[in-house]
């Protein structure tokens, strides 16, 4: 068949919309010949094209998406509301076509060899997502072609948005380009040049797409006093006087919190302390004007704000807010429109009690629940139950972990700011690797997505790892799925993943990963279920009786062409592993045991990351369950 694929316009986002629809189309039958021309405009006496472009049938709308297909037998209109989802449309076209794009990278790509004829070219298709903001934020340590693969992935399962923290985020690349920790991988170190050397061809590739995009959030509190803010190192050089005066008042010392300086409040009571930061909030969004969301938050932790004469006599939401409205007078005076995001976090979930928003519009109201379980859903909790917020207690707060009470602190938020928001959440940063089938985490995390809705927040923001798809991309796919359609069901879901990847043995991998997620509990690892030696012993048997029998069964093997089968044979190792140091850490193990199944869970970890690294995130895996985890159970 030969196609001509119109192009209307000269925007780069149309342009690579088109290469693309042209190159997956080409892919899969490597007959068709596509003619690619552009033009300025449609012309309505070409009737035997396929238009590819913004044709005027549908309202511009810069913020929300949405696209409309119209196509018989090779000819006919693909458009959007805007340039990014003329991009969308592209992908979805491919996908009613059988193309599957179900984790980020090109082993997550599924690409049918089919004919494409006329009768294949026949689709009429209107939609728009459920929710406005849907993002992944830079988490956990990075290559290069780790996030280009995120960021490329997103406009193809209908994601609009991408997040990049801090002025430079060094700490991210650091983790994986400097790492020494493992031989089998190599080291290329890095400095905070070559950082800003990556960034700025990653930027290429957020606008390429038209993607929104978030920059900064911590870092505001050091920035603009000369201290860099790259990473939670700890900082041992002499600060001077000059800059100390302006740090938050702590057992009687101004100084950088347990040494880190994100995690350093300022004394926000001092009105000079106030303008260096809105002098460097002014001066970032003069420098950088392709920045759609500025993230503006105070220091990372909690309980580390100011205890001067002056801070005591508000709450940290109030300074925050007056901080707010002077950022939004300053680039108003500026005629600067970017929008400023604006935090709900650790101290901050306790809302103001004096000062309110001058210009509401401004600003994005960001739910981030860093304490809350993931044992329960947003939906999983009576919304008419009387929450009891406890008081503000200066520095010394317990966050609150219930989702019930969470929710309620954000109400009293939304009370003040009930406009544009979103959830700016946690659930592929650590708490994915507690469930080793992944299966119940994709549950929590769609059912949470398709309900957003239901507590005033229009989308998601998802803080994880770039590499989160080990042993599948099923949870970050059923996130992208519910956030462009509340309505879709879970189960659903998972049939169209696994068939895609696993084919006629979709049903016995289900099967398998949901048993292992039943086995290893993630409940029991959060430290929410009372502690019981012998179920652990009998559950860790049973999962390794589990693993081996499918792995039999199934015929697992490290050199299967098929990605998705090849990535199980290697999660197979690692949760043999996993099974002794989950017994060794739940199971009533000494400290000896423990140390001995941390040594075997690692040795594991680096023997099969150079061929999972695209998928798994082990400097971060070995973090969730080496310190995040055995610090909360040692505690306990």
């Amino acid at each position: 068949m030969n196609l001509i694929l119109a192009r209307v316009g000269a925007h780069p986002t149309v342009a690579f919309a088109a290469a693309e629809l042209s190159r997956y189309l080409r892919q899969m039958d490597g007959t068709l010949f596509v003619e690619e021309r552009v033009y300025d405009a449609v012309d309505p006496t070409l009737t035997h094209v396929l238009w590819l472009g913004l044709d005027g049938t549908m309202p511009y709308d810069a913020d929300n998406d949405g696209f409309s297909i119209a196509v018989k037998d090779g000819a006919g209109r693909i458009t959007g509301a805007n340039e990014r989802s003329v991009l969308m449309a592209a992908y979805r076209l491919l996908q009613e076509l059988g193309c599957r794009f179900l984790f980020p990278g090109k082993s997550g790509e599924i690409l049918p060899a089919r004919t494409i004829d006329s009768a294949a070219l026949t689709l009429t298709l209107q939609e728009k997502p459920s929710y406005r903001h849907r993002a992944i934020c830079i988490e956990g340590a990075v290559a290069y072609e780790h996030v280009k693969n995120t960021i490329d992935w997103l406009p193809k399962v209908g994601m609009n948005g991408y997040f990049v923290q801090f002025k430079t985020p060094s700490c991210f690349f650091e983790r994986f380009y400097n790492q020494t920790a493992n031989p089998a991988m190599p080291t290329s170190p890095i400095n905070d040049a070559d950082v800003d050397r990556i960034m700025a061809r990653l930027e290429e590739d957020i606008a390429l797409r038209s993607l929104d995009y978030h920059a900064m959030g911590h870092g505001w509190t050091c920035e603009p006093f000369g201290i860099a803010g790259t990473s939670w190192v700890v900082d041992h050089s002499e600060l001077s006087p000059e800059v100390t005066r302006h740090l938050a008042l702590l057992g009687g010392k101004r100084e950088l919190f347990r040494g880190v300086a994100l995690n350093t409040n300022l004394c926000y009571s001092n009105k000079e302390t106030r303008q260096r930061v809105v002098d460097a909030v002014a001066d970032y969004c003069k420098a950088h004007p392709q920045v759609n969301f500025l993230h503006f938050w105070l220091a990372d932790g909690a309980n580390n704000h100011c205890e001067c004469s002056e801070c005591v006599k508000a709450l940290p939401a109030d300074f925050y807010v007056m901080l707010l409205n002077e950022v939004d007078a300053r680039l108003t005076a500026e005629g600067i429109s970017t929008r400023i995001v604006c935090l709900l976090y650790r101290d901050l979930l306790w809302a103001p009690e004096k000062e309110t928003f001058h210009n509401p519009d401004r600003f994005v109201l960001m739910f981030a629940p860093i304490s809350r379980t993931y044992t329960n859903a947003f939906a999983d909790f009576d919304a008419t139950e009387k929450v009891e917020i406890p008081p503000f207690e200066r520095n010394k707060l317990t966050m609150p972990r219930s989702v019930a009470a969470n929710v309620a602190m954000l109400r009293n938020w939304q009370k003040l700011l009930p406009g544009d928001s979103f959830d700016f959440d946690y659930h592929l940063m650590w708490d994915h690797d507690v469930d080793p089938g992944y299966m119940e985490c994709a549950r929590i995390l769609h059912t949470d997505m398709a309900g957003l809705d239901k507590i005033g927040l229009d989308g998601m923001v998802s803080c994880q790892l770039q590499r989160a798809a080990f042993p599948t991309g099923l949870p970050q796919y059923a996130m992208a799925k519910a956030l462009w359609n509340k309505h879709s069901r879970f189960e659903d879901v998972v049939e169209e993943y696994f068939t895609a990847a696993f084919g006629e043995e979709a049903g016995a991998v289900v099967q398998y990963l949901t048993t292992l997620s039943t086995l290893f509990d993630p409940p029991r690892v959060r430290a929410e279920r009372e502690k019981a030696f012998d179920r652990v012993h009998r559950d860790c048997a049973e999962a390794r009786r589990v693993v081996a029998a499918f792995r039999e069964d199934a015929g697992l093997a490290y050199d299967d062409p098929n990605p998705s089968r090849r990535y199980l044979a290697y999660h197979a190792d690692l949760v043999l592993s996993y099974a002794d140091w989950h017994e060794a850490l739940l199971g009533g193990g000494t400290e000896a045991d423990r140390e001995a199944a941390k040594a075997t869970l690692t040795e594991t970890v680096h023997r099969i990351e150079p061929y999972v690294h695209e998928v798994f995130d082990a400097c971060l895996y070995k973090d969730t369950h080496f310190r995040r985890y055995l610090k909360r159970h040692l505690e306990g």
